[in-house]
């Protein structure tokens, strides 16, 4: 009876997180579109267009402290309110920087937004984590998963049949008209922002205000416990190296997972695939993930651990790296797409596997976990780098422009190898160290 009254009393407050969850997957998601679109109309380098995930993840660096301070003031629930309202201001930018058609404006659009689910995600996820027991965290996160990830698919087929409609024949046009048209062209492109923009950032602020009333009760993560060898009482947020380690983690998986959902469409255009098909290859990705979170939900902790999840995700996305560089064509776009599912649990396991122990330090190492989402603004410009350097060697050694980009573009798939290289090490080691004085 005590479990079910418990499972009753977490129901809403799960369903109101995982609608979060839902909004800022949303938001997430369509980069994937809005790269190869910045790329057209501001005529960019691979490497700069991957500038537009950088300005949303490069967000999580700098408020993820200063949203920690501010939920610690406020509380949770306030703190989530605000994000929302943030997140609006953020899409309202869209507006003169789609007027305007400069980059750095829609930049700075995408770091406000970012900024915004900073705070979301340093109040959210810490919550869900302690909302209920730290053994089934990984449950409820694979749940937050899902709604993220399903809004993910959507923002992504929305805004790629938005941004990306007709996008080949822009191309065409734009290689042989003149200066004057082409700038036409290009500010017609960038107007196709406006509405969806004001669209969202309406219901942005709406949501900001109905979460301020919304039923959610306050939480707090359970003291820390030292064992009775006569070990000190944890003082600082630097004794614990389990944290530090999956921050570390963390990172490079963020920027594993961006790289797999972001640079997909990109990929399969370089690969000669039509845009009209190459648009849905973000959805791959992400249905990916949402059927593995569903496994996830199923099987932790009943029957798998969350640190036997992350030990199985760590080698299936060792293995999906060699397989997606030594294939080619659609096939190795399904490899690409099939690391969702190496992905899908990383999240949700390193999350419970840091905290644990953390206590009163809670809300100061789930900032550094926020800031650890800052991997998806290093490493897919990292990926570009690569990828335009590869393409440069190649062309001086007399390839094609269409054959180098299509090699290069795999080459750069190489960046995945050291990250979950990483994440394996956390999995089946890092998330021990320091442990021992704390009682499991």
């Amino acid at each position: 009876m005590a479990n079910s009254a418990q499972k009753n009393s977490t129901l809403v407050p799960i369903i109101i997180i995982a609608g979060l969850f839902f909004i800022f997957g949303f938001v997430t998601w369509i980069n994937g579109a809005l790269i190869p679109f910045m790329k057209t109309i501001n005529e960019l380098t691979d490497a700069e267009s991957y500038l537009v995930a950088s300005a949303s993840y490069i967000s999580f660096v700098v408020m993820a402290l200063p949203a920690s301070s501010i939920i610690n003031k406020i509380g949770y629930k306030k703190g989530m309110s605000l994000g929302l309202i943030i997140m609006a201001i953020g899409a309202l930018v869209f507006i003169p920087a789609a007027n305007a058609r400069t980059y750095w404006m829609f930049l700075t659009a995408i770091f406000i937004q970012g900024a915004g689910m900073t705070l979301l995600q340093t109040a959210s996820n810490p919550y869900i984590t302690i909302l209920g027991p730290i053994e089934s965290a990984a449950k409820r996160i694979a749940i937050m998963g899902i709604a993220n990830k399903v809004a993910g698919s959507l923002g992504s087929v929305i805004f790629g049949a938005i941004l990306l409609s007709g996008i080949d024949e822009i191309k065409d046009k734009l290689s042989v008209v003149d200066a004057n048209e082409k700038a036409s062209l290009l500010d017609t492109m960038a107007d196709s922002v406006v509405t969806p923009y004001i669209a969202m950032a309406v219901v942005l602020f709406i949501l900001g205000i109905l979460i301020r009333k919304a039923p959610l009760p306050h939480v707090e993560a359970a003291p820390i416990e030292e064992n009775t060898s006569g070990a000190k009482a944890k003082s600082s947020i630097f004794q614990f190296p389990h944290l530090w380690l999956g921050v570390l983690a963390l990172f490079v998986y963020v920027g594993v997972e961006v790289v797999a959902g972001d640079t997909i469409i990109a990929y399969g255009i370089s690969l000669d695939i039509p845009v009209e098909q190459a648009k849905f290859f973000t959805l791959f990705t992400l249905m990916a993930m949402v059927a593995t979170y569903a496994l996830g939900v199923i099987l932790i902790p009943k029957y798998i651990s969350q640190a036997f999840a992350l030990k199985a995700s760590a080698i299936l996305g060792i293995l999906l790296s060699f397989c997606i560089v030594f294939t080619s064509g659609f096939t190795s776009v399904l490899f690409v797409a099939a690391l969702g599912i190496a992905n899908a649990l990383v999240w949700p396991a390193i999350w419970p596997l840091a905290l644990t122990g953390m206590g009163k330090f809670t809300k100061t190492a789930s900032a550094l976990l926020i800031m650890a989402i800052s991997g998806g603004a290093i490493i897919p410009p990292l990926y570009g780098a690569l990828v335009d350097n590869k393409k440069e060697s190649l062309m001086v050694d007399g390839v094609s422009e269409v054959s180098a980009m299509a090699e290069a573009a795999s080459f750069g798939y190489w960046i995945l190898l050291p990250c979950y290289l990483i994440i394996f090490y956390y999995a089946f080691w890092g998330h021990k160290v320091g442990l021992k004085s704390i009682k499991s």
